[in-house]
């Protein structure tokens, strides 16, 4: 690895757009599949269900997080019901799975989605055996990102050293409770929806457009 980056031991890395290109919009997919369910939990019409949807969204950290304090809704059922949808639009990227393989140490998937998820979408990517855990809501308790709780708590799980890992994110915002806790911190500035949003260099280490030529950029120069 450069210098800069020879200390990192763990890997660590967002899914949703971050895996894989915000372009595939994917979790377009998701959203609209997250308004019908408000729509139909709340009995509103799908206007005010993607304003319920969108104001949990930025004031919990995820949707699933304000419905279930607002609403008392069982997570598995929403999280089944919006992750039920055609994966189709994402392909293999060798490229990227060669160069995870190829990186020195641990490596991870950090998600505020569910593991059963995750785990659809890597083998999609053909990432399917390329990590050695999948840290979910779950896992979280259901404390989603950027809350410093979920990181403090995915360390503690899988004996993270934080100051000797690596955490790459398409959403700036959830950067900085990595940074705070001494990870070097990666954002993908792909243009996901409020991938900007509270973007700051103060914890943003490196800014990149891509994870898969960055990574192989990466692995080609050390």
């Amino acid at each position: 690895m450069p210098p800069a980056l020879s200390h990192v031991s763990s890997w660590i890395f967002d899914l949703d757009n971050t895996l894989y290109p915000a372009s595939a919009r994917l979790f377009d997919q998701i959203d609209v599949k997250m308004g019908d369910y408000i729509s139909r939990l709340l009995s509103v019409d799908r206007g005010e269900a993607r304003r319920v949807q969108k104001a949990f969204f930025h004031s919990h950290g995820t949707t699933l997080s304000g419905l279930m304090e607002a609403h008392g809704v069982e997570p598995n059922d929403f999280l089944d019901y919006v992750h039920d949808i055609d994966l189709a639009v994402i392909d293999e990227d060798r490229a990227l799975v060669e160069a995870i393989a190829a990186l020195p140490g641990r490596k991870f998937v950090f998600t505020n989605g569910d593991a059963s998820y995750a785990g659809r979408v890597l083998e999609r990517l053909g990432l399917g055996a390329s990590f050695e855990a999948v840290h979910d809501i779950h896992a979280c308790n259901y404390i989603p990102k950027p809350d410093p709780r979920s990181y403090a708590e995915m360390c503690a799980a899988l004996a993270i050293d934080p100051e000797r890992a690596l955490f790459v994110e398409d959403m700036a915002r959830n950067l900085k409770p990595a940074k705070a806790l001494g990870m070097t911190t990666v954002w993908v500035n792909n243009g996901s929806e409020r991938g900007s949003h509270q973007a700051d260099e103060a914890y943003i280490d490196i800014e990149i457009a891509a994870v898969t030529p960055w990574l192989a950029d990466l692995l080609e120069d050390a």
